[in-house]
Order: structure tokens, then C-alpha cells, then sequence
């Protein structure tokens, strides 16, 4: 050990049992490179991704990353990589992370998702420099859609959901996709007012890109629809709802954002991204993209896991044999853990297939410190002993909970 860490092992011996302070140096101790997930390593190791030269045009100081949950269920294992690769990138380069609900969807948000994803990401020690919601831009949203509509690169259309779909599957242009600037903002007019009628309320609003490109993404997707549900924030005050595929580039430009960080599940998503910055007239953003987390035999579908919370079938959402935030942290999962689990896949495009066994191992040493070793004697299957020749003195002895503990605190 050397003299220039002597005042760190003076501040562990002070906190007794500041353990979390243990686990954050545990590997200055016991290996030779010292990680963060939220810190530079001060050198490489096999077991850190690389890190350096992965955002393209960054710029210290300068760089906004952004992480756009929607609050319709609460956070498991594979959004944990998309916060802590977005926080990671945003302290890497003095930067700022922005905590975005992505609420355009009233029908499957609730506030209780809201807080619970604050919650778990104060738990997962991610602090978000600001938290904003999509419908804070509900109405400059409309302004955009407005000014398409009027420029004649969007139109309304009352196609069925059936229809639509086959449509677009076939390269077939919508029997609505030719309708004049005047009719579509007529209709566009109608479906904006507080009691638009049945038929009004059949309409979308889609954008007018492309409806025989090979990217089927681009045909003619769509940007706006109805919804009666009230919305979990601003009740009824609005009635149409931005899509968000139309909604997330338009807001990342108004936040500034300078790097959208998304997994490369939606790289057919990126021409769509990129037109409506241009129709927008947006300077363009920097997306890079990261392999999406696959846990082997784990279901990851918001939609799958609230069946078995709604159906009791669990205790709730921070049931232990859940992939949640709250269900792995319940089990036993430290948050070290989950910070060192994502420096090693780090910002990958390479997709690969994880195993829970992998993690569980890596929790082991991070708990090894401080979990305590507690010793029994079964009392069904107990035997009397018998010692002669023994005082009747009880002698008390104290021990420490683990040598390596022992160790840290005793080392001055």
C-alpha cells in the first residue's frame, strides 16, 4: 500500500461501517484498476468496455444526452443500460443527462410510473440534471404538426388500423394521401376541438414521405391520433396525441440535446428520425447506437409483466422474481453490481445473449465484503454436549464480520 492512500484508508477506518464506501474502492484493494461506471478507469482492463471515441463530434462541456422512458410500467434490467450509458457519457464529458417521460400515450401512463422511475433511478445513484415531460411540449408539437400540414408534407387520413397496415405492407398509397392543404386543415381544425364528432375522431394525422420506400418505416407513418383517455397530467385538456416517433426528435431539438443515444433495434427508425428534423427545419442531431440487453429466459415486455401484477399473479411490480429495478434490488442485487455488469458491455453495437448466473457471480464479490456470516444449529436436528471439567465464567468474545473488513478498518 502506499503513502499517498494512507488518508483513504484513514476515512474507511473512520465510517466503521460506511460499507458502501468499501465497495466503491473494493477494487483500488484488491486488484490493480480502480473503476467507476461513472468515472474514467485509470487503465484498461478485459473487463471494461471501451469508452473512448464512441460519441461522435463530442465536446466537453457541451454534450446533452437524454433518457425518454414512458411511464407505463415500472424500470427493469434493460432500461438500467440506456439510463447508466446516457449518464455515463453526459459526466464523461462535464456534460448534462435530461430525464424525459415520453407520455404521448394516456392509456398506458399512470403517475405512479412517473415517481417509481424517479425513484428507481435515485436508487441506481443517477441523479438527471433535468426532468421534463413530452407533454410540457404538447402545444409547440401541434404548432409543428400545423405548419407541416400547411406545407403540404403531412395529410389526414381515416384509413382503418386493418387497412392501414396492409396498405403500407404493400407499398399502396392511401385513398387520402392526395387530399388539398385546405381539406386536411379543415379536418386538422375539427380534430382539435374539445368535441370533435365520430368520424372527426377516426382521423390521423400522417406524414407524407414515402408510402413505396424499401424502409417500410417510412411509409407514411403516422404522427398524430385520437385518444378519449384521460391524460395523467393534463386531464382533457387535449384530445389528439403526438406519436413518439414524431414527437422525440421534435423535442430533442428543443432540449438541445446534442447526442441520442438508442438501442440498434430501431435502426430503421433513423431515416424517420432524421426527415422530421429537416421538415422542421432542425439542425441534425448525433445518434449513436448500443446492442439492446437480452437476458436468456427473461421476460422483458412491460406489457407481459403488468399481466402478471394486474392478474396477482406476483406481489407487484418489485416482486423478487421480477427483472425490475425494485425486483432485483429486493433479491439481493447491489447497485455496484449493475454499474459493473454495464461498464462491461459498455456502449456495444454487437448483440449478444447474457445469463443471469454471469451477474449473480458478480454480485457474490461485491457482497463479499460486507455480507455477514451468521453460523446455526438446526434444533431438530440438534445434539446435547456435555463438557467436564469447565467454570462456570461465560467469557464474551467479539469477531469481526469478515477478515477482509477486519483488514481495511485496522490497517492505520
Amino acid at each position: 500500500m502506499f503513502k499517498k492512500d494512507i488518508s483513504l484508508i484513514f476515512m474507511l477506518k473512520s465510517a466503521k461501517t460506511n460499507y458502501n464506501l468499501i465497495i466503491k474502492y473494493r477494487n483500488f484493494f484488491f486488484s490493480s484498476v480502480n473503476v467507476s461506471f461513472f468515472s474514467q478507469p485509470n487503465q484498461k482492463s478485459k473487463d471494461i468496455a471501451n469508452f473512448d471515441n464512441i460519441l461522435p463530434n463530442a465536446i466537453e462541456g457541451k454534450v446533452v444526452t437524454r433518457f425518454p422512458p414512458e411511464p407505463s410500467g415500472y424500470l427493469h434490467i434493460g432500461h438500467i443500460k440506456a439510463a447508466m450509458l446516457n449518464y455515463h457519457f453526459a459526466k464523461k464529458y462535464k456534460g448534462k443527462m435530461i430525464l424525459r417521460f415520453d407520455d404521448t400515450n394516456p392509456e398506458k401512463e399512470k403517475i405512479e410510473y412517473v415517481e417509481n422511475i424517479k425513484t428507481d433511478l435515485l436508487s441506481l445513484e443517477i441523479t438527471p440534471d433535468l426532468i421534463t415531460h413530452t407533454s410540457d411540449y404538447f402545444e409547440i408539437l401541434q404548432n409543428f404538426i400545423t405548419k407541416l400540414i400547411t406545407e403540404g408534407k403531412c395529410f389526414c387520413d381515416n384509413t382503418s388500423i386493418e387497412k392501414m397496415r396492409e396498405e403500407r405492407m404493400n407499398g399502396i398509397p392511401s385513398k387520402n394521401r392526395d387530399l388539398t392543404v385546405e381539406d386536411n386543415l379543415a379536418i386538422w381544425n375539427q380534430m382539435l376541438s374539445q368535441s370533435p364528432s365520430e368520424e372527426i375522431k377516426k382521423f390521423c394525422i400522417r406524414g407524407k414521405i414515402d408510402y413505396k420506400s424499401k424502409n417500410k418505416c417510412m411509409r407514411d407513418p403516422v404522427f398524430y391520433r385520437f385518444s378519449d383517455q384521460e391524460h395523467h397530467r393534463l386531464g382533457r385538456k387535449f384530445k389528439v396525441f403526438p406519436t413518439y416517433d414524431f414527437a422525440c426528435p421534435v423535442v430533442d431539438s428543443l432540449e438541445e440535446v446534442t447526442h441520442t443515444l438508442r438501442t440498434n433495434e430501431y435502426s430503421d427508425r433513423i431515416p424517420m428520425y432524421k426527415w422530421i428534423l429537416k421538415a422542421c427545419k432542425f439542425p441534425d442531431i448525433e445518434i449513436y447506437e448500443f446492442s439492446r440487453l437480452n437476458l436468456i429466459h427473461t421476460v422483458l415486455s412491460k406489457r407481459n409483466l403488468k399481466y402478471f401484477v394486474e392478474n396477482k399473479l406476483v406481489e407487484g411490480w418489485n416482486d423478487p422474481r421480477f427483472p425490475t429495478v425494485q425486483g432485483i434490488l429486493r433479491r439481493g442485487l447491489v447497485v455496484q453490481t449493475l454499474k459493473d455488469f454495464m461498464m462491461a458491455q459498455g456502449p456495444s453495437k454487437n448483440t449478444n445473449l447474457q445469463e443471469w448466473d454471469k451477474l449473480w457471480a458478480m454480485n457474490r464479490n461485491n457482497i463479499d465484503l460486507f455480507a455477514k456470516r451468521l453460523f446455526a444449529v438446526n434444533l431438530e436436528n440438534s445434539v446435547e454436549v456435555v463438557i467436564d471439567n469447565m467454570n462456570e465464567e461465560v467469557l464474551e468474545i467479539e469477531v469481526d464480520w469478515h477478515q477482509k473488513v477486519s483488514f481495511l478498518f485496522s490497517f492505520y
